[in-house]
């Protein structure tokens, strides 16, 4: 029987909901497989969410509850996982920050094959194969993983793991491997910034402004736009580069890869930087005055108009509906 090893990625205790996605893709591994998974559950004092991940699909868990684990560091993650995975079949993790980190460490440690940002992943023929998108998303490649594998899944690309109250299992416990003497990097203290806007990354709805919010308004039609629709701000890569919003709000090859269930581009020309970081977004609308604009070709739905008139409009009409 293959065991399938599955991160559950944690914050302060609470899981992260990518954790939940990567569930769902270790449990259709794992059952095209015939074998079981198992949380792989690492912090201080995170013995309450082995209990979840039971709950939402593994048949057991292994915790490592240690104060070198209270903050994620790739080097006493990495050793952890590399050794509880120990002839594993698969081991899967979402992609985040952490999860590109720590895939790709593991994959070393076990010599196992790894595929990264992946989109799907099924078992076919008694092998894991893995999609993921290549050359901006202009082709989708296949990876049939043979022997041990590390897989990481794009966020927001399959559902979290419902939960199911019903189900039981064991969680063992096991100990850090490295210890805090022997781990070259440390935290000193960690400063959260204040959230006042929607995540990026995490938002169902994202409006994005390009080079047309130049002058005034600038980026107000959009940001209204967005928060109308209770969705995160976007931007391309040319409002960046000329001051008009943060990178922090950055969409595409050089900034943030989403997947929304709706993208709003609002004067936006759909350079392939772009549509690197927001081409698989489930709807796509489009709003430019050039019909010939290249994001025309990929979006679900579009305007073809100046977006100063038309995101007034549409804000207005949003409001109206749902109120």
């Amino acid at each position: 029987m293959s065991n399938i090893f599955v991160w559950i990625e944690q914050t302060n205790g609470a899981a992260e909901s990518i954790a939940w996605e990567a569930m769902t893709a270790a449990r259709v591994v794992a059952d095209g497989l015939g074998g079981n998974v198992v949380a792989l559950v690492l912090g201080d004092g995170v013995d309450a969410l082995a209990q979840q991940a039971i709950q939402r699909g593994a048949n057991s868990a292994i915790v490592a509850n240690d104060a070198t684990l209270k903050a994620f560091r790739l080097e006493a993650y990495a050793a952890v996982v590399a050794k509880a995975a120990q002839g594993a079949a698969a081991v899967l993790m979402g992609t985040s920050q952490r999860g590109l980190e720590l895939s790709a460490a593991v994959a070393a440690h076990l010599g196992a094959g790894l595929a990264a940002d992946c989109v799907d992943v099924a078992v076919v023929g008694g092998q894991i194969v893995a999609s993921r998108p290549g050359l901006v998303g202009n082709v989708m490649a296949k990876v049939t993983m043979s022997g041990p594998s590390v897989i990481s899944m794009r966020k927001r690309v399959l559902p979290a793991a419902e939960v199911d109250a019903a189900r039981t299992g064991a969680a063992a416990q096991v100990g850090a491997v490295l210890a805090e003497a022997n781990l070259a990097s440390k935290v000193v203290g960690i400063e959260a910034k204040a959230v006042t806007e929607v995540s990026l990354t995490d938002a169902r709805i994202v409006v994005s402004g390009g080079r047309a919010t130049a002058g005034s308004p600038g980026f107000a039609p959009v940001k209204a736009l967005a928060d109308a629709l209770g969705g995160a701000l976007g931007a391309s890569r040319a409002a960046v580069d000329a001051g008009w919003i943060p990178y922090a709000h950055q969409v595409g090859q050089t900034g943030k890869t989403v997947q929304p269930d709706l993208y709003i581009a609002c004067g936006i020309s759909g350079a392939i930087q772009h549509l690197a970081g927001m081409k698989t977004s489930k709807l796509i609308v489009a709003i430019n005055k050039d019909p010939e604009a290249p994001i025309f070709k990929y979006a679900h739905y579009g305007l073809v108009g100046d977006m100063n008139q038309i995101l007034p409009a549409l804000t207005a009409e949003v409001k109206k509906r749902l109120s």
